[in-house]
């Protein structure tokens, strides 16, 4: 089992960057695959983006494409999302994630139910 925490949100501009980290405690962080989701008021939640627990793949969501970048620190068992060109759209609660490792061949998962563990989550707020 692992724990995960999630850290960095906030108030930002429109235009601006922010970084949010997802710490991981209890089993060997490096062996999940992990990801990012988030859910607006009155909106399901969505995928964001994913990384394989080798940290050599990756996968997007179209909205966050070219503007988002996930990452991982195996050693310090901490993922991150850095945001940039953020939107005031892009305003949500931001969860971090994570299911045992997958074969690099069966992809990253967007799908929220495939995912066995969930941080609390933590507020991003984008004013226009």
């Amino acid at each position: 089992q692992v724990q995960l925490v999630e850290s960095g949100g906030g108030l930002v501009q429109a235009g601006g960057s922010l970084r949010i980290s997802c710490a991981a405690s209890g089993r060997a962080f490096s062996t999940y695959d992990m990801g990012w989701f988030r859910q607006a008021p009155g909106k399901e939640r969505e995928f964001v983006a994913g990384i394989k627990w080798t940290g050599e793949n990756t996968r997007y969501a179209d909205s966050v494409k070219g503007r988002f970048t996930i990452s991982r620190d195996n050693a310090k068992n901490t993922m991150y999302l850095q945001m940039n060109s953020l939107k005031p759209e892009d305003t949500a609660v931001y969860s971090c994630a994570a299911r045992m490792g997958q074969p690099s061949y069966l992809g990253i998962s967007g799908d929220s139910a495939r995912y066995d563990y969930w941080g609390q989550g933590t507020q991003v707020t984008v004013a226009s």
